[in-house]
């Protein structure tokens, strides 16, 4: 990669970020607040949260297995999305790579903030186009959007594939594994130190059930996730959401992800079999995506059941395709049963 101080905008090297009432003081024993011009009437919401989230982030980098320094906690995902197109990419000038079809904040983002998104169409199978990949970077190049597994094709990509991007793209690669949990394969944030341009994205939204919090995690190297805590707003994790992550941190997810990974086999097995089915794609993710005969009729009689599924027919790759969440099981043999009494 090239080196760090390369990739970063001018701008935001220089930037000094918002000091907030809390980071002016050494520490020490204090009892009396009146700094902050808080209310100062105790009803458990009267005090500004902790704008780095320093307890929350030392227990989420014990869970996870890096350092506290690694981590960078957002409001969502899609946060760290848009404060990486504007910590690296000038306006204008800059411009990322994709694969596609794929998540579509990295477009949205890429927009908002004026920066040109190169996107690279997914192979046979949705197979990683590497070559392809790096050949559309150019010297203005600083990012490129890796989902895997990915969504809404539903399948990661060869660790080897993914090595080698890291190795010779010259940018920072952004590793999207917000569907990790339900892989065969761990993933690379154990390989976070090996990989100096890896910034890697996970999301409490998923297997751990915290959807309606919003918060979603970037780990990189310190220096990298440094420079994510220099751009934010000062308080962006509200003192609510911290405690109730820090809270539920302690849950073993791990039965319900089995459960998950066992209806999605389950569920793949006997869509296949439906008259109006014409593929099951492989997933390591928490859906599946479904080719079928007329899906825009189909996707109007779930509705008519009660059942809402995303039509994914018109983005580029996925013509005739619907993805379906993996749900409860009685969830899912409403679906399946519908789907099976349905004739093109």
């Amino acid at each position: 990669m090239k080196p760090l101080d390369e990739l970063v905008r001018p701008n935001i090297r220089a930037l000094k970020p918002y000091s907030t009432a809390r980071d002016e003081y050494a520490g020490g024993e204090i009892t009396t607040w009146l700094d902050a011009n808080e209310n100062p009437y105790d009803n458990g919401l009267n005090r500004y949260p902790d704008p780095h989230q320093r307890e929350l982030k030392r227990r989420i980098a014990a869970l996870k297995g890096v350092r506290a320094s690694q981590l960078f906690l957002g409001n969502g995902s899609d946060e760290a999305i848009d404060l990486a197109y504007r910590i690296f990419c000038q306006p204008g000038r800059d411009n990322a790579v994709s694969i596609a079809p794929t998540y579509g904040m990295y477009r949205v983002a890429a927009d908002t903030n004026d920066v040109e998104l190169r996107e690279v169409a997914l192979g046979a199978d949705f197979s990683l186009p590497t070559d392809a990949l790096l050949a559309a970077a150019d010297e203005r190049t600083k990012l490129l959007w890796l989902c895997s597994p990915n969504n809404p094709t539903g399948n990661a990509f060869p660790t080897g594939e993914i090595e080698r991007l890291l190795r010779e793209f010259q940018g920072m690669v952004v590793l999207d594994e917000a569907y990790i949990d339900f892989a065969a394969e761990p993933g690379f944030l154990g390989r976070l130190d090996e990989f100096p341009n890896l910034i890697i994205l996970q999301t409490f939204s998923k297997a751990w059930g915290m959807a309606g919090i919003r918060l979603g995690m970037a780990f990189a190297s310190e220096p990298v996730a440094e420079l994510f805590a220099r751009v934010k707003y000062p308080y962006n994790i509200n003192g609510p959401t911290q405690r109730s992550v820090a809270e539920r941190l302690t849950a073993d997810i791990a039965p319900q992800v089995a459960e998950l990974r066992s209806e999605r086999e389950r569920l793949a097995q006997a869509l296949a079999a439906c008259p109006a089915v014409e593929r099951v794609y492989p997933s390591d993710a928490n859906f599946l995506l479904v080719r079928t005969a007329a899906s825009d009729r189909l996707y109007d009689v779930l509705i008519a059941a009660g059942v809402i599924v995303r039509n994914r027919s018109r983005i580029p790759g996925c013509a005739g395709c619907l993805r379906m969440t993996i749900g409860r099981p009685e969830e899912n043999d409403l679906l399946l049963q519908t789907v099976q009494n349905f004739r093109p």
